[in-house]
Protein backbone atom coordinates (compact mmCIF):
# COMPACT_ATOMS: atom_id res chain seq x y z
CA UNK A 1 0.00 0.00 0.00
CA UNK A 2 0.95 3.72 -0.37
CA UNK A 3 2.39 4.91 2.81
CA UNK A 4 0.78 8.46 4.20
CA UNK A 5 2.88 10.52 5.42
CA UNK A 6 1.89 12.76 8.54
CA UNK A 7 2.58 16.19 8.34
CA UNK A 8 5.26 17.86 10.94
CA UNK A 9 2.38 20.13 12.14
CA UNK A 10 -0.22 17.04 13.12
CA UNK A 11 2.36 15.52 15.05
CA UNK A 12 3.21 18.48 16.98
CA UNK A 13 -0.45 19.01 17.80
CA UNK A 14 -0.82 15.46 18.69
CA UNK A 15 2.04 15.84 20.89
CA UNK A 16 1.34 19.42 22.50
CA UNK A 17 -2.17 17.84 23.43
CA UNK A 18 -1.85 14.64 24.31
CA UNK A 19 1.90 14.99 25.92
CA UNK A 20 1.12 18.21 27.92
CA UNK A 21 5.30 18.33 29.60
CA UNK A 22 6.01 19.62 26.15
CA UNK A 23 2.90 21.98 25.61
CA UNK A 24 4.26 23.63 29.23
CA UNK A 25 8.11 23.56 28.11
CA UNK A 26 7.88 27.69 28.23
CA UNK A 27 6.99 27.38 31.61
CA UNK A 28 10.01 25.26 32.14
CA UNK A 29 9.66 21.63 32.91
CA UNK A 30 5.69 20.97 33.86
CA UNK A 31 5.39 19.59 37.41
CA UNK A 32 3.26 16.66 36.33
CA UNK A 33 1.67 16.29 39.60
CA UNK A 34 -0.63 19.53 39.08
CA UNK A 35 -1.31 18.58 35.85
CA UNK A 36 -5.31 17.56 34.61
CA UNK A 37 -6.37 15.30 31.48
CA UNK A 38 -6.39 17.21 28.70
CA UNK A 39 -9.90 18.52 27.40
CA UNK A 40 -11.93 16.33 25.27
CA UNK A 41 -9.16 13.52 25.97
CA UNK A 42 -11.46 10.77 25.68
CA UNK A 43 -13.95 9.56 27.92
CA UNK A 44 -12.20 10.87 30.97
CA UNK A 45 -12.85 14.26 29.66
CA UNK A 46 -16.51 13.83 29.88
CA UNK A 47 -18.90 15.51 32.72
CA UNK A 48 -16.55 17.57 35.35
CA UNK A 49 -13.32 16.12 33.59
CA UNK A 50 -10.62 14.51 35.48
CA UNK A 51 -8.09 16.92 37.93
CA UNK A 52 -6.86 14.48 40.05
CA UNK A 53 -5.38 15.77 42.92
CA UNK A 54 -4.01 19.41 41.02
CA UNK A 55 -5.56 21.29 43.59
CA UNK A 56 -3.74 19.87 46.61
CA UNK A 57 -2.26 22.29 49.03
CA UNK A 58 0.97 21.90 50.07
CA UNK A 59 0.91 19.82 53.51
CA UNK A 60 -0.88 17.35 51.14
CA UNK A 61 1.83 16.91 48.62
CA UNK A 62 4.30 13.80 49.41
CA UNK A 63 7.48 12.21 47.87
CA UNK A 64 7.33 8.74 48.73
CA UNK A 65 10.11 5.40 48.56
CA UNK A 66 8.37 2.60 50.13
CA UNK A 67 5.19 0.68 50.42
CA UNK A 68 4.78 2.58 54.59
CA UNK A 69 5.03 5.90 53.16
CA UNK A 70 2.67 5.26 49.82
CA UNK A 71 0.49 4.46 52.69
CA UNK A 72 0.95 7.25 54.86
CA UNK A 73 0.34 9.67 51.69
CA UNK A 74 -2.63 8.09 50.94
CA UNK A 75 -4.27 8.71 54.22
CA UNK A 76 -2.71 6.63 56.65
CA UNK A 77 -4.35 3.57 56.94
CA UNK A 78 -4.74 1.11 54.22
CA UNK A 79 -7.69 -0.17 55.21
CA UNK A 80 -9.93 2.78 55.05
CA UNK A 81 -7.78 5.28 52.36
CA UNK A 82 -9.97 4.66 49.97
CA UNK A 83 -12.47 7.19 51.54
CA UNK A 84 -10.01 10.06 51.90
CA UNK A 85 -11.54 12.06 49.01
CA UNK A 86 -8.37 15.25 50.89
CA UNK A 87 -6.80 16.45 47.23
CA UNK A 88 -3.38 14.74 47.11
CA UNK A 89 -0.50 14.55 44.50
CA UNK A 90 2.10 11.62 45.42
CA UNK A 91 5.20 11.58 43.81
CA UNK A 92 6.72 7.98 43.40
CA UNK A 93 11.24 8.02 43.77
CA UNK A 94 12.52 4.76 43.58
CA UNK A 95 11.51 1.62 44.09
CA UNK A 96 8.11 0.09 45.90
CA UNK A 97 7.70 -3.44 46.89
CA UNK A 98 4.25 -4.53 48.15
CA UNK A 99 5.82 -6.92 49.77
CA UNK A 100 7.77 -5.08 51.79
CA UNK A 101 6.89 -5.00 55.49
CA UNK A 102 7.08 -1.52 57.88
CA UNK A 103 10.36 -2.11 59.25
CA UNK A 104 11.45 -2.47 55.87
CA UNK A 105 11.48 -6.21 55.39
CA UNK A 106 10.51 -8.17 52.42
CA UNK A 107 7.90 -10.77 52.97
CA UNK A 108 7.54 -13.85 50.69
CA UNK A 109 4.42 -15.93 50.11
CA UNK A 110 4.97 -18.12 53.08
CA UNK A 111 4.96 -15.02 55.65
CA UNK A 112 1.04 -14.13 54.17
CA UNK A 113 0.27 -17.72 54.26
CA UNK A 114 -2.37 -18.77 57.03
CA UNK A 115 -0.88 -21.56 58.64
CA UNK A 116 -3.37 -23.83 57.51
CA UNK A 117 -1.91 -23.91 53.91
CA UNK A 118 0.27 -25.17 52.21
CA UNK A 119 0.49 -25.78 48.08
CA UNK A 120 2.19 -29.54 48.56
CA UNK A 121 -1.07 -30.42 50.44
CA UNK A 122 -3.78 -27.91 48.29
CA UNK A 123 -2.59 -29.67 45.13
CA UNK A 124 -2.46 -33.60 46.56
CA UNK A 125 -5.84 -32.44 47.92
CA UNK A 126 -7.94 -31.32 44.97
CA UNK A 127 -6.12 -33.28 42.47
CA UNK A 128 -9.04 -33.94 39.44
CA UNK A 129 -8.04 -37.53 39.30
CA UNK A 130 -9.05 -38.08 42.69
CA UNK A 131 -11.27 -34.55 44.03
CA UNK A 132 -12.59 -34.51 40.54
CA UNK A 133 -13.54 -31.86 38.13
CA UNK A 134 -16.04 -30.23 41.40
CA UNK A 135 -14.78 -26.95 43.51
CA UNK A 136 -12.70 -26.84 46.08
CA UNK A 137 -14.19 -27.07 49.73
CA UNK A 138 -13.27 -27.96 52.94
CA UNK A 139 -10.35 -26.74 55.52
CA UNK A 140 -7.50 -26.35 52.38
CA UNK A 141 -9.61 -24.03 50.04
CA UNK A 142 -10.81 -22.10 53.51
CA UNK A 143 -7.11 -21.76 54.27
CA UNK A 144 -6.13 -20.50 51.17
CA UNK A 145 -9.00 -18.11 51.23
CA UNK A 146 -7.75 -16.88 54.48
CA UNK A 147 -4.30 -16.58 52.89
CA UNK A 148 -6.10 -14.51 50.22
CA UNK A 149 -7.44 -12.22 52.76
CA UNK A 150 -3.58 -11.95 54.41
CA UNK A 151 -2.05 -11.05 50.80
CA UNK A 152 -5.00 -8.34 50.01
CA UNK A 153 -4.10 -6.54 53.17
CA UNK A 154 -0.69 -6.38 52.24
CA UNK A 155 -0.55 -6.03 48.55
CA UNK A 156 -3.53 -4.22 47.38
CA UNK A 157 -3.09 -0.51 47.78
CA UNK A 158 -6.30 1.52 48.44
CA UNK A 159 -6.68 4.93 46.56
CA UNK A 160 -8.97 7.45 47.42
CA UNK A 161 -11.06 10.27 45.04
CA UNK A 162 -8.91 13.28 43.95
CA UNK A 163 -5.57 11.85 43.88
CA UNK A 164 -2.73 12.14 41.47
CA UNK A 165 0.17 9.50 41.59
CA UNK A 166 2.99 10.38 39.25
CA UNK A 167 6.61 8.86 39.01
CA UNK A 168 9.65 10.24 39.25
CA UNK A 169 12.15 9.14 36.80
CA UNK A 170 12.81 5.22 37.08
CA UNK A 171 10.05 4.82 39.40
CA UNK A 172 8.51 1.66 40.18
CA UNK A 173 6.01 -0.41 42.12
CA UNK A 174 5.99 -4.15 42.03
CA UNK A 175 4.44 -6.69 43.58
CA UNK A 176 1.28 -4.38 44.52
CA UNK A 177 -2.39 -3.39 43.03
CA UNK A 178 -3.32 -0.05 42.72
CA UNK A 179 -6.81 -0.63 43.42
CA UNK A 180 -9.02 2.63 42.55
CA UNK A 181 -12.18 1.45 44.00
CA UNK A 182 -14.93 4.11 44.73
CA UNK A 183 -12.42 6.71 43.59
CA UNK A 184 -13.45 9.08 41.07
CA UNK A 185 -11.23 12.05 39.83
CA UNK A 186 -8.20 9.93 39.54
CA UNK A 187 -4.46 10.21 37.76
CA UNK A 188 -2.05 7.78 37.77
CA UNK A 189 1.15 8.70 35.11
CA UNK A 190 4.94 8.26 34.66
CA UNK A 191 4.75 4.53 36.85
CA UNK A 192 6.70 1.41 35.72
CA UNK A 193 4.36 -1.02 37.56
CA UNK A 194 5.05 -4.75 37.62
CA UNK A 195 4.63 -8.31 38.78
CA UNK A 196 0.99 -8.38 40.76
CA UNK A 197 1.35 -11.71 41.77
CA UNK A 198 -0.77 -14.19 43.13
CA UNK A 199 0.62 -16.43 46.03
CA UNK A 200 -2.27 -17.77 46.28
CA UNK A 201 -4.26 -18.69 43.25
CA UNK A 202 -7.68 -20.62 43.00
CA UNK A 203 -8.27 -23.54 41.26
CA UNK A 204 -11.13 -23.37 39.30
CA UNK A 205 -12.18 -27.29 37.67
CA UNK A 206 -15.00 -25.71 35.54
CA UNK A 207 -13.54 -23.08 33.94
CA UNK A 208 -13.12 -24.73 30.55
CA UNK A 209 -12.46 -28.12 29.48
CA UNK A 210 -9.60 -28.94 31.81
CA UNK A 211 -10.03 -26.22 34.76
CA UNK A 212 -7.71 -23.37 34.96
CA UNK A 213 -6.03 -21.63 37.74
CA UNK A 214 -7.51 -17.80 38.30
CA UNK A 215 -5.54 -14.86 40.23
CA UNK A 216 -7.15 -12.35 42.24
CA UNK A 217 -4.85 -9.18 41.31
CA UNK A 218 -4.22 -6.58 38.72
CA UNK A 219 -1.53 -4.25 38.52
CA UNK A 220 -4.01 -1.12 38.44
CA UNK A 221 -7.98 -2.25 39.26
CA UNK A 222 -10.54 0.53 38.34
CA UNK A 223 -13.66 -0.53 39.63
CA UNK A 224 -16.90 1.70 40.91
CA UNK A 225 -15.37 4.95 40.27
CA UNK A 226 -15.88 7.83 37.08
CA UNK A 227 -13.29 10.40 35.77
CA UNK A 228 -9.91 8.12 35.97
CA UNK A 229 -6.79 9.16 33.77
CA UNK A 230 -4.32 6.23 33.46
CA UNK A 231 -1.35 7.67 31.23
CA UNK A 232 2.27 7.07 29.98
CA UNK A 233 2.66 3.97 32.34
CA UNK A 234 4.67 0.59 31.96
CA UNK A 235 2.90 -2.30 32.50
CA UNK A 236 4.84 -5.90 32.37
CA UNK A 237 4.84 -9.12 34.64
CA UNK A 238 8.54 -8.33 35.28
CA UNK A 239 10.93 -11.58 35.28
CA UNK A 240 7.57 -13.43 36.24
CA UNK A 241 6.33 -13.99 33.12
CA UNK A 242 3.11 -16.28 33.43
CA UNK A 243 4.66 -18.64 30.55
CA UNK A 244 7.38 -19.19 33.19
CA UNK A 245 5.15 -21.40 35.50
CA UNK A 246 4.57 -24.30 36.58
CA UNK A 247 1.99 -26.87 35.36
CA UNK A 248 -0.25 -28.13 38.87
CA UNK A 249 -3.22 -30.39 38.46
CA UNK A 250 -2.28 -30.48 34.43
CA UNK A 251 -2.91 -26.92 33.93
CA UNK A 252 -0.46 -23.61 33.40
CA UNK A 253 0.02 -22.16 37.13
CA UNK A 254 -1.39 -18.72 36.35
CA UNK A 255 0.02 -16.18 39.13
CA UNK A 256 -1.23 -12.84 37.26
CA UNK A 257 -4.98 -11.06 36.72
CA UNK A 258 -4.91 -7.79 34.54
CA UNK A 259 -2.33 -5.27 33.47
CA UNK A 260 -5.41 -2.49 34.21
CA UNK A 261 -8.90 -3.91 34.47
CA UNK A 262 -11.92 -1.31 34.65
CA UNK A 263 -15.21 -3.24 35.99
CA UNK A 264 -18.15 -2.85 38.59
CA UNK A 265 -19.92 0.17 37.17
CA UNK A 266 -16.92 2.26 36.54
CA UNK A 267 -17.08 5.20 33.69
CA UNK A 268 -15.27 7.85 32.14
CA UNK A 269 -11.44 6.58 32.03
CA UNK A 270 -8.97 7.30 29.26
CA UNK A 271 -6.07 5.00 28.90
CA UNK A 272 -3.36 6.67 27.19
CA UNK A 273 -0.15 6.84 26.08
CA UNK A 274 0.96 3.08 28.27
CA UNK A 275 2.81 0.41 27.57
CA UNK A 276 2.09 -2.96 28.19
CA UNK A 277 4.48 -5.75 27.76
CA UNK A 278 3.83 -9.58 27.59
CA UNK A 279 1.46 -9.68 29.93
CA UNK A 280 -1.78 -11.87 29.24
CA UNK A 281 -4.94 -11.11 30.21
CA UNK A 282 -4.40 -7.92 29.75
CA UNK A 283 -7.43 -5.11 29.98
CA UNK A 284 -11.22 -6.61 31.17
CA UNK A 285 -13.65 -4.11 30.79
CA UNK A 286 -17.06 -5.08 32.25
CA UNK A 287 -17.26 -7.34 35.62
CA UNK A 288 -19.65 -10.35 33.73
CA UNK A 289 -22.44 -10.98 31.70
CA UNK A 290 -25.25 -10.26 33.56
CA UNK A 291 -27.16 -7.56 32.36
CA UNK A 292 -27.18 -5.22 35.61
CA UNK A 293 -25.45 -1.90 36.49
CA UNK A 294 -22.99 -2.13 34.06
CA UNK A 295 -25.15 -0.95 31.19
CA UNK A 296 -24.84 2.19 29.89
CA UNK A 297 -21.42 2.10 32.19
CA UNK A 298 -17.95 1.60 31.14
CA UNK A 299 -17.19 4.15 28.85
CA UNK A 300 -13.83 3.95 28.14
CA UNK A 301 -11.00 5.45 25.85
CA UNK A 302 -7.84 3.70 24.63
CA UNK A 303 -5.49 5.58 22.55
CA UNK A 304 -1.91 5.45 21.45
CA UNK A 305 -1.10 2.57 23.75
CA UNK A 306 1.72 -0.38 22.75
CA UNK A 307 0.90 -3.78 23.44
CA UNK A 308 3.90 -5.74 22.83
CA UNK A 309 3.66 -9.19 23.48
CA UNK A 310 0.64 -9.19 25.12
CA UNK A 311 -1.79 -11.79 24.80
CA UNK A 312 -5.51 -11.21 24.97
CA UNK A 313 -7.97 -8.86 26.17
CA UNK A 314 -6.68 -6.03 23.76
CA UNK A 315 -9.48 -5.09 25.35
CA UNK A 316 -12.04 -7.25 26.03
CA UNK A 317 -15.13 -5.96 26.45
CA UNK A 318 -18.86 -6.29 28.06
CA UNK A 319 -21.20 -3.44 27.44
CA UNK A 320 -19.47 -0.28 27.49
CA UNK A 321 -18.96 2.19 24.82
CA UNK A 322 -15.18 1.73 24.13
CA UNK A 323 -13.18 4.08 21.80
CA UNK A 324 -10.01 2.33 20.38
CA UNK A 325 -8.20 4.36 18.36
CA UNK A 326 -4.17 4.88 17.11
CA UNK A 327 -2.72 1.91 19.43
CA UNK A 328 -0.07 -0.12 18.39
CA UNK A 329 -0.29 -4.20 18.25
CA UNK A 330 3.14 -5.91 18.80
CA UNK A 331 2.51 -9.44 18.74
CA UNK A 332 5.26 -12.13 19.15
CA UNK A 333 5.56 -15.47 19.14
CA UNK A 334 2.21 -18.39 18.60
CA UNK A 335 1.03 -16.61 22.18
CA UNK A 336 -1.38 -14.66 21.15
CA UNK A 337 -4.74 -15.12 21.46
CA UNK A 338 -6.51 -12.09 20.18
CA UNK A 339 -7.09 -7.99 20.76
CA UNK A 340 -10.62 -7.08 20.37
CA UNK A 341 -13.29 -9.03 22.63
CA UNK A 342 -16.61 -8.22 21.64
CA UNK A 343 -18.72 -9.24 24.08
CA UNK A 344 -22.75 -9.06 25.42
CA UNK A 345 -23.44 -5.64 24.58
CA UNK A 346 -20.60 -3.97 23.85
CA UNK A 347 -19.72 -1.15 21.40
CA UNK A 348 -15.88 -1.10 20.36
CA UNK A 349 -15.14 1.68 17.56
CA UNK A 350 -11.50 0.90 16.49
CA UNK A 351 -9.87 3.57 13.94
CA UNK A 352 -6.12 3.42 12.84
CA UNK A 353 -4.79 1.19 14.83
CA UNK A 354 -1.34 -0.91 13.70
CA UNK A 355 -0.79 -4.17 14.05
CA UNK A 356 2.32 -6.00 13.53
CA UNK A 357 1.94 -9.51 13.43
CA UNK A 358 4.39 -12.53 13.77
CA UNK A 359 4.95 -15.06 11.04
CA UNK A 360 1.61 -16.26 9.45
CA UNK A 361 -0.44 -15.96 12.07
CA UNK A 362 -4.23 -14.14 10.15
CA UNK A 363 -5.98 -10.70 10.53
CA UNK A 364 -9.15 -13.08 11.59
CA UNK A 365 -7.43 -13.53 14.75
CA UNK A 366 -7.31 -10.20 15.87
CA UNK A 367 -11.43 -10.33 17.12
CA UNK A 368 -13.01 -12.71 19.26
CA UNK A 369 -16.55 -13.05 19.92
CA UNK A 370 -17.40 -13.38 23.16
CA UNK A 371 -21.46 -12.71 22.64
CA UNK A 372 -21.42 -9.71 21.05
CA UNK A 373 -22.84 -8.50 17.43
CA UNK A 374 -21.31 -5.91 16.20
CA UNK A 375 -18.04 -3.70 16.15
CA UNK A 376 -17.11 -0.65 14.14
CA UNK A 377 -13.63 -0.34 12.48
CA UNK A 378 -11.62 1.97 10.57
CA UNK A 379 -8.40 2.24 9.25
CA UNK A 380 -6.96 -1.07 10.23
CA UNK A 381 -3.34 -1.53 8.81
CA UNK A 382 -1.40 -4.67 9.52
CA UNK A 383 2.60 -6.52 8.62
CA UNK A 384 3.05 -9.92 9.03
CA UNK A 385 6.27 -11.50 9.40
CA UNK A 386 8.23 -9.20 7.13
CA UNK A 387 5.87 -8.15 4.58
CA UNK A 388 4.30 -5.22 2.80
CA UNK A 389 2.05 -3.65 5.52
CA UNK A 390 -1.45 -3.40 3.91
CA UNK A 391 -4.97 -1.87 4.62
CA UNK A 392 -6.82 -4.72 6.30
CA UNK A 393 -10.58 -5.24 7.74
CA UNK A 394 -9.91 -8.05 10.53
CA UNK A 395 -13.93 -7.72 10.68
CA UNK A 396 -13.99 -9.11 7.34
CA UNK A 397 -11.20 -11.76 7.92
CA UNK A 398 -13.53 -12.48 11.07
CA UNK A 399 -16.67 -12.66 9.23
CA UNK A 400 -15.04 -15.16 6.43
CA UNK A 401 -13.58 -17.63 9.21
CA UNK A 402 -16.56 -17.50 11.92
CA UNK A 403 -20.54 -17.89 12.07
CA UNK A 404 -22.27 -16.24 12.70
CA UNK A 405 -21.07 -13.07 11.67
CA UNK A 406 -20.85 -9.72 13.58
CA UNK A 407 -22.17 -6.42 12.20
CA UNK A 408 -19.91 -3.51 11.18
CA UNK A 409 -21.67 -0.73 13.40
CA UNK A 410 -20.91 -0.90 16.95
CA UNK A 411 -24.26 2.56 17.26
CA UNK A 412 -22.30 4.87 18.02
CA UNK A 413 -19.33 7.39 16.55
CA UNK A 414 -16.67 8.89 19.33
CA UNK A 415 -16.85 13.35 19.68
CA UNK A 416 -14.05 13.16 22.54
CA UNK A 417 -10.32 13.29 21.32
CA UNK A 418 -7.99 15.99 22.43
CA UNK A 419 -5.79 15.93 18.91
CA UNK A 420 -5.72 14.82 15.78
CA UNK A 421 -6.01 10.85 14.89
CA UNK A 422 -3.06 9.83 13.12
CA UNK A 423 -3.14 7.44 10.30
CA UNK A 424 -1.75 3.71 11.14
CA UNK A 425 0.76 3.97 9.30
CA UNK A 426 2.24 6.53 11.23
CA UNK A 427 1.16 4.78 14.87
CA UNK A 428 4.10 2.75 15.22
CA UNK A 429 7.22 5.44 14.63
CA UNK A 430 4.93 7.84 17.01
CA UNK A 431 3.72 5.82 19.71
CA UNK A 432 6.59 3.51 19.79
CA UNK A 433 9.06 6.50 20.87
CA UNK A 434 6.05 8.37 23.32
CA UNK A 435 4.45 5.33 24.80
CA UNK A 436 5.54 3.74 28.44
CA UNK A 437 6.86 5.62 31.92
CA UNK A 438 9.69 7.76 31.19
CA UNK A 439 8.41 9.34 28.18
CA UNK A 440 7.21 12.65 28.86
Amino acid sequence: MTRRTTTAAAVAGLLLVSLPSTAQAAEGRADLGRQTLPANDGWAASGPGTTGGSAADDAHVFTVDSRAGLVAALGGNNATNKTNAIPKIIYVDGDIDGFEADDGTLLECADLADPAYSLDAFLTAYAPATWGYVNPSGALESARARSVTRQTAQTQINIGPNTTIVGRPGATVSGLTLMVDGASNTIIRNLTITDARDCFPAWSPTDGALGNWNSNYDLISVRRSENVWVDHNTFSDGDNLDTDQPIHSGRPYQVHDGALDITHTSSLVTASWNRFTEHDKTMLIGSSNTVGPDVGRLKVTIHNNLFDGSIQRLPRVRFGQVDVYNNYYRSSGETFDYAWGVGVQSAIYAENNYFRLYDDLRPDAIIHDWGGTAITEIGTVTRTGNRAEVATSALDAYNATHDPDLGSDAGWTPVLRAGPVLPATDVPGVVGSYAGAGRI
